[in-house]
């Protein structure tokens, strides 16, 4: 055995110093955890925002609104193009100025060269009372009023013989209705009791041609045009019958 000990390594220097394991502190953990959360967390932000916005365009767009369209700018050939209102005025002015077709003129196969003249009887006699009625007759067979027409009732006086006649004729047919000369023996009686209307009788009427004895009834439209109409009747009553004395 050698007396000479053995030289011991230092502790300090000669071993090599096994690797100490790294620290972890609670703050590294936190701030870690935050960094690999950060991600997930913005991602599910952006998806909210993203379907906040999409909902909103499609209430706006129920409604009218929206985001604003883009308006396309139309090109210059179709700036340049009538519209359709101005295609139609242009074609109309157009039309007005094509030329116009001539005249067709036609001559007429008979010529009328003389006048025709319709004749009333009435041409020598003057008008002394006008005034429109409505006429009735009294049928016998059926003894009943019948309707004669509506028209206006006059008194004609003859220039010559100075006679008076009372002639009523329909409106638009003219067609005469009651055509008689008033005589002496003619009396109105009121009819009914009614203010407005008269009757009398006439033996000889013409007004359907051929001479026959009528019963008339007249009505007017107030009482005032009834007393009228009475006035002028007796008056060519008692003229006529002046005449017909001097015969």
């Amino acid at each position: 055995m050698s007396d000479v000990a053995e030289p011991k390594p230092d502790p300090a220097t000669g071993a090599p110093e096994a690797e100490k394991p790294q620290e972890t502190t609670p703050a590294t953990t936190e701030a870690t955890k935050t960094e690999e959360e950060k991600p997930a967390t913005e991602s599910a932000v952006d998806a909210a925002k993203e379907a906040t916005t999409k909902t909103t365009d499609s209430v706006f767009s129920m409604f009218g609104g929206g985001p604003k369209k883009e308006k396309k700018e139309e090109p210059e050939d179709d700036k340049n193009e009538p519209s359709g209102s101005s295609k139609a005025q242009k074609k109309a002015e157009e039309d007005d100025e094509a030329p116009e077709s001539p005249e067709v003129h036609f001559e007429p196969v008979i010529r009328l060269t003389e006048k025709v003249e319709t004749k009333t009887n009435e041409e020598l006699e003057e008008q002394m009372f006008k005034m429109r009625a409505k006429l009735f007759r009294f049928d016998r067979d059926a003894k009943e009023w019948k309707e004669r027409g509506t028209g206006d009732v006059r008194l004609l006086k003859h220039k010559e013989n100075q006679k008076t006649r009372l002639v009523m004729r329909r409106d638009k047919t003219l067609k005469v209705c009651a055509n008689h000369y008033i005589v002496p023996d003619m009396e109105l009686k009121a009819n009914v009791g009614s203010d407005r209307s008269w009757v009398w009788n006439a033996t000889a009427d013409v007004s359907e041609g051929e001479t026959e004895p009528q019963t008339f009834a007249i009505r007017f439209a107030n009482s005032e045009n009834a007393n009228l109409f009475k006035e002028a009747f007796e008056k060519a009553q008692q003229e006529n019958e002046k005449i017909l004395s001097q015969q």
